[in-house]
């Protein structure tokens, strides 16, 4: 491949990127926005949207298998199954985080797997996050009297309401992690008094 033909990739792809990405994060917010919307969003015009997804519903499919892929990845990075459940539990919160705007898109709008996601997309992702539960239990670090699930909906529910005060501007981007972290361990680690 040439020089000239490698650059011409490279700006495809970073431009591609683009567009996936503000179309998450737009849609997240707005299901109703416009492809113009989008656009804006992601510095392109709408010609160019246009040439790389032709419509709204070959965008959104896109985005939506972007988005899992990407989840699918920040997990993996991770590496929820190894070390101590305390801090393999930090690092799925933080990579949760890190992929926010997708995970919003994605599981903020049930339309949004119903039309355009891949049946049991999230079992992979369910099954690692309860196991790790299920071993921090095990080694006394989180609270046994508590369901796994009930733990791990919780976790999605942290980390969602964590984005949403992002969004409102009630909380500062960079606080998230802290915040998630701090209310989830206060509230399912075990304490002194418990293991009595």
């Amino acid at each position: 491949m040439s020089g000239t033909a490698s650059a011409q990739s490279g700006t495809r792809n970073r431009t591609r990127r683009a567009i996936l990405s503000a179309a998450c994060s737009v849609l997240a917010r707005n299901w109703s926005a416009t492809l113009a919307e989008i656009a804006d969003a992601a510095q392109v015009g709408r010609t160019t949207l246009h040439r790389y997804f032709p419509d709204r519903e070959t965008l959104i499919k896109a985005a939506v298998d972007d988005s899992l892929e990407a989840i699918e990845s920040s997990t993996a990075e991770a590496a929820i199954e190894t070390g101590p459940p305390l801090a393999a539990m930090r690092r799925l919160v933080a990579a949760m985080v890190a992929v926010g705007d997708r995970l919003m898109f994605v599981f903020g709008d049930p339309r949004v797997l119903e039309t355009y996601g891949v049946a049991k997309t999230d079992a992979p992702l369910e099954d690692a996050v309860v196991s790790l539960i299920r071993r921090g239990q095990d080694e006394k670090v989180f609270d046994p009297e508590v369901s796994p699930v009930w733990i791990r909906h919780t976790l999605w529910a942290l980390v969602y309401t964590g984005l949403e005060e992002v969004e409102s501007g009630r909380l500062p981007r960079h606080d998230i992690t802290a915040t998630v972290i701090r209310t989830l361990e206060n509230g399912i680690t075990m304490h002194r008094s418990d293991m009595a």
